[in-house]
């Protein structure tokens, strides 16, 4: 098992408040707590059997495990927003931090006296990481957004699956960790520009613009050629082969759309004439003849097995690969090498299996230093009392009357 680090990342002494729940707000602090922020998370107080952040209960299987991930490096503080009480509470803690990052509607944090012109008041080197479905202006701001709403909007969805079937689910929520990530990236460049002018600002992140960023070339292609990129299931158009083909005992992919490794490719397949054949010569004869060349791959790859192909594509030099699932990853020898899954002793479910952090930082290594919080609100005393001041009378009565 790998041990709790210590901390030594980039952000060490960089206090983060974390107001946001489920997916994009909680996934950028698991970055910045991952680079060695203080992460402190704000969760809703138990009322009536119900409280905390609903990603404690999201996962597949009986014991829900996500929460682990997206939890560790944090500490959690109870705090109700819909109260005074629970907005002055909070109030203080930002106060004395760095970086405050929300996940809300636009508008509710102004709604609880806590929008960037009150906070940048009380402390102006505060940045404010904000995420949101449509971003918090445009006609569309109020609407309510999650990440799949997104990725329709930002185009992500139409061309992602089957050309005769519906737009597909990519398989996990990656409109969020998008969003997520560049919000990550405008509070490690505000933090940047924070160390010379003393100045905090907004990072205003919205969902279908994170999906947009990486949409490539599809808005360009429409504008000047009218082209309106469409599904195609498992390759892209005009570039092959490149594509998951069938072995006799699974799935294996390879991308050999270079000529030069095209070139390779037709040796190992024992078809050297395929490289000069003026089909699939050159890259754009390829591409117009994708679907006949990847048939022809594939009758190859039909008469071998998985490890038989990787070997020839090692021994040429083709960049290729098998389509790995959690077991293929947790038994691969590279994975192990470099530590890419780690074990976390956790509160809940004793040593779990997680992936370790990105990127590697030769300095200021990040790391995973501390279990997600099991029990909701399980630093208040810690967190109330130290920056807080608050005592064990205080905060039982705070408890008492519903604000944590």
């Amino acid at each position: 098992m790998v041990q709790m680090a210590v901390n030594n990342g980039a952000l060490k002494g960089i206090r983060v408040i974390e107001l946001g729940q489920l997916l994009a707000g909680p996934f950028c602090g698991q970055l910045l707590g991952d680079m060695g922020a203080d992460v402190i998370k704000v969760e809703p107080p138990v009322v009536n059997g119900v409280g905390g952040d609903p990603m404690r209960d999201w996962g597949l299987g009986d014991d829900k495990v996500n929460w682990e991930v997206i939890a560790r490096n944090k500490k959690s503080v109870t705090a109700n927003l819909r109260v005074p009480e629970g907005q002055d509470l909070v109030r203080q803690l930002l106060v004395q931090a760095d970086v405050m990052i929300e996940n809300f509607k636009p508008g509710t944090l102004e709604k609880w006296g806590l929008g960037p012109d009150a906070l940048h008041a009380l402390n102006p080197g505060l940045i404010i990481a904000r995420m949101s479905g449509y971003g918090q202006t445009g006609p569309y701001s109020d609407r309510a957004g999650f990440g799949g709403i997104g990725e329709a909007m930002g185009g992500w969805r139409y061309i992602v699956g089957e050309p005769d079937r519906p737009p597909s689910r990519m398989g996990i929520s990656i409109g969020d960790t998008l969003t997520a990530t560049y919000g990550c990236m405008g509070v490690l460049a505000a933090l940047h520009a924070r160390a010379s002018t003393g100045k905090g600002q907004v990072i205003d992140t919205a969902l279908y613009e994170a999906v947009l960023q990486v949409m490539e070339s599809v808005i360009p292609e429409y504008d000047h050629s009218g082209i309106i990129r469409e599904r195609s299931g498992s390759f892209l158009p005009g570039i092959a082969p490149s594509n998951v083909y069938k072995c006799s005992d699974g799935d294996f992919m390879i991308g050999a759309n270079k000529d030069a490794i095209f070139a390779r490719l037709a040796e190992a397949m024992g078809q050297p004439e395929l490289a000069t054949d003026p089909r699939y010569a050159t890259h754009v004869a390829r591409g117009a003849n994708q679907i006949e060349l990847d048939a022809l791959i594939n009758d190859w790859t039909a008469r071998l097995t998985i490890e038989e192909v990787d070997a020839l594509m090692i021994k040429h030099s083709i960049p290729a690969g098998k389509v790995y699932r959690a077991p293929e990853m947790l038994a691969d020898p590279h994975f192990q090498a470099r530590e890419a899954i780690i074990e976390v002793e956790t509160e809940r479910f004793g040593k779990l299996k997680m992936q370790n952090v990105v990127p590697r930082m030769s300095a200021t290594p990040s790391s995973v230093r501390t279990p997600a919080p099991s029990v909701i609100g399980q630093h208040n005393a810690e967190i109330y009392g130290s920056l807080l001041g608050l005592d064990a009378a205080q905060l039982d009565a705070l408890a008492a009357r519903g604000v944590i």
